[in-house]
């Protein structure tokens, strides 16, 4: 009986280890993280184009060095209008212009980007980013036929909380969530606006590779 004993707990343990190999192949750590977003960009103390906007994209690779850490480039853009009634605009002086207005903002940001997961084996996985590079943003005025517009380089950057779904094991494709402040150092003036620094928040949805 005793040498009857060992030999199941011999068959037992042989069947866990079998049973343990295909559970351990399937919980993959990606070494490699691609997203493509739609943005909804929503601007924070901004007089010259307020209005919500879900005309934005985002796309960011990375790289993880280790299980946690990654390291990547982004680039992104949104664009928010607003609609000004008529009204009279003191251009100078000796100067005064009357007219509805059609504002546009447009913001292009792009460089590296830092990022640490939670549970890198798991099919959902949280994770904290930070963004930063500089970005490109003009300031557009349209009324009647003409259009006044100021261009301007800054420094962009840009915390980010999100998480990546994937409902297969193999990681292939899945679904991507995050919400995000950002901070832009860009300065622009037209007509009689001006504009010294550009915050935002929003969030994201889109496809993770």
């Amino acid at each position: 009986m005793k040498t009857i004993k060992n030999i199941g707990l011999k068959l037992a343990v042989i069947m866990a280890v079998f049973m343990a190999v295909p559970a351990v192949g399937q919980a993959q750590v990606k070494k490699g993280y691609a997203n493509v977003d739609w943005q909804f960009n929503v601007p924070l103390s901004n007089k010259f184009a307020s209005t919500a906007s879900g005309w934005g994209m985002n796309f960011e690779g990375g790289y993880f060095i280790t299980d946690n850490i990654g390291v990547g480039l982004f680039l992104a853009y949104s664009t928010n209008n607003e609609y000004f009634g008529q009204r009279t605009l003191n251009i100078s002086e000796t100067a005064a212009m009357t007219t509805d207005q059609q504002h546009s903002l447009f913001q292009l940001p792009f460089g590296a980007s830092f990022r640490y997961r939670f549970v890198p084996e798991s099919q959902f996985i949280p994770y904290l980013s930070l963004k930063l590079g500089p970005e490109y943003s003009e300031m557009s005025s349209y009324y009647n036929v003409y259009k006044s517009h100021d261009y301007d380089w800054g420094f962009y950057i840009s915390p980010e909380v999100g998480i990546t779904m994937y409902p297969t094991q193999d990681k292939s494709v899945g679904f991507h969530v995050a919400l995000y402040y950002s901070y832009a150092t860009n300065k622009g003036n037209v007509l009689t606006y001006s504009l010294d620094g550009l915050n935002n928040f929003g969030f994201r949805l889109g496809l993770a590779f």
